[in-house]
């Protein structure tokens, strides 16, 4: 396909249809597959031809929305998945197992700092974490001989930080170990942490990606960038008996990682996505572009209002030139970061909870990153299961109120902000 720029992509890679076909890619709701000899058949289950013979393992809806994210992203492969929990927790055990360790932002949503500081040292990984705002050297210095990764979300939910991706990727390869980035809050259209250096990218796809919270999702795409050679990752230089030893670096080069993902662990663990939230999701992609530029400009808006209202205690929004990423943003985000802000009330929590109560246009939901306004309030609720020094070290304040703006007018959204803080700022 030729080189188009990321709106035109969200429109049209992954699928052209030929003549006579269907113009929308159609859902193919089939869990297998017919051929004519039972030596095609075999010949998919031992990675020597290609096709579909198994959803759980590949489908062509599926197929085709994995091919977008991949056009977006810039890399050489994707594999969509159930949730994205799913996607971060696969997109590690592909390359840790018991007895191996990983360095991980502390700043990252709840949900993945409690998957990696609690089910993945259950399952015999060790996780280190590191303040976001870590130097090179101190992220260096917290990898050892065991490392097998680094992860790090370009802006973290909901605390907002940006990472400098270019400093996580160099301090991660010069430890030979790859950096995995969730770009989930960005999206592609905003930012894409291939070109910093980032070797493997994950996105719950529920979120902005969807943007009409109707399928839950996630993805993992490979760059194909990293060289998975250097003596680190046995697991793809050296036979999978699972596989009568097919060696994933020879057999499938540049897309080694992402085929183990898929023909190794999407295998045994079965996370896979439904056709059905395949097709609702290339829906969602297809408006994307538009989407976010509408929530970027809307969030810029409101945090302006909200930085000048004397009932706001703080206001954190990347956009915001008082903001102490703003440098980082204009570098990694400049066309914008989301549509998340978050800030905090005078009066503390019980003023919190009167103003969310208190609004009419948003609402108060576990959701975030879809096309309505919505509000919640982290502590309680998604980052709940974090202690008051685990909130600290994510940067999430007891009083932080998480506001994702959505496309509505944003004067509808201002006005709804303005009347909730007056019944609840006295």
């Amino acid at each position: 396909m030729k080189e188009y720029r990321p709106d035109t992509l969200c429109i049209h890679a992954g699928y052209q249809p030929k003549n006579g076909e269907p113009r929308v890619a159609p859902i193919v709701q089939s869990t297998t597959y017919t051929y004519d000899s039972s030596k095609e058949m075999g010949d998919l289950f031992d990675l020597q031809a290609e096709g579909f013979f198994y959803t759980r393992i590949g489908n062509p809806t599926n197929d085709v929305v994995e091919k977008k994210i991949a056009a977006l992203e810039g890399g050489v492969g994707a594999l969509l998945t159930s949730s994205g929990q799913a996607a971060s927790l696969m997109s590690v055990l592909n390359i840790c197992k018991a007895g191996d360790h990983m360095v991980s932002s502390s700043a990252i949503y709840g949900g993945t700092y409690n998957l990696f500081y609690k089910t993945l040292k259950e399952m015999g990984v060790d996780v280190t974490f590191v303040p976001p705002d870590v130097t090179w050297q101190e992220l260096k210095d917290a990898m050892r001989p065991n490392t097998r990764c680094v992860f790090a979300e370009t802006l973290s939910n909901p605390a907002l930080v940006v990472a400098d991706l270019e400093m996580f990727a160099d301090a991660a390869h010069t430890g030979g170990v790859p950096l995995i980035v969730d770009n989930t809050f960005p999206t592609p259209v905003n930012c894409r942490p291939f070109e910093f250096g980032a070797d493997i990218v994950v996105h719950s796809t529920t979120k902005y990606m969807d943007g009409h919270a109707v399928q839950v999702g996630g993805v993992i795409v490979d760059s194909g960038n990293f060289n998975w050679e250097n003596g680190k990752f046995p697991e793809l230089t050296q036979p999978d008996e699972s596989y009568h030893g097919v060696v994933y670096t020879k057999q499938f080069g540049k897309a080694a990682y992402i085929t183990k993902c898929r023909v190794h662990l999407m295998r045994d663990i079965g996370a896979q996505a439904a056709p059905m939230n395949a097709f609702l999701l290339n829906l969602g992609l297809e408006t994307l572009a538009l989407r976010m530029e509408r929530h970027c400009e809307n969030a810029l808006q409101v945090a302006r209002a909200l930085e000048k209202d004397p009932r706001i205690s703080w206001v954190n929004f990347p956009g915001l030139e008082s903001s102490s990423y703003y440098t980082l943003a204009q570098k990694y985000l400049p066309h914008g970061s989301s549509g998340v802000v978050s800030f905090g009330i005078k009066g503390g929590r019980e003023a919190a909870t009167r103003f969310m109560d208190s609004l009419e246009l948003a609402s108060v939901v576990t959701h975030v990153a879809d096309l309505r306004t919505c509000v919640l309030h982290p502590a309680s609720t998604t980052h709940r299961q974090l202690s008051d020094a685990q909130l600290k070290e994510a940067g999430v304040p007891a009083d932080l109120i998480r506001l994702s703006v959505g496309v509505e007018n944003v004067q509808d959204i201002l006005d709804d902000i303005f009347a909730a803080l007056d019944k609840a700022v006295k």
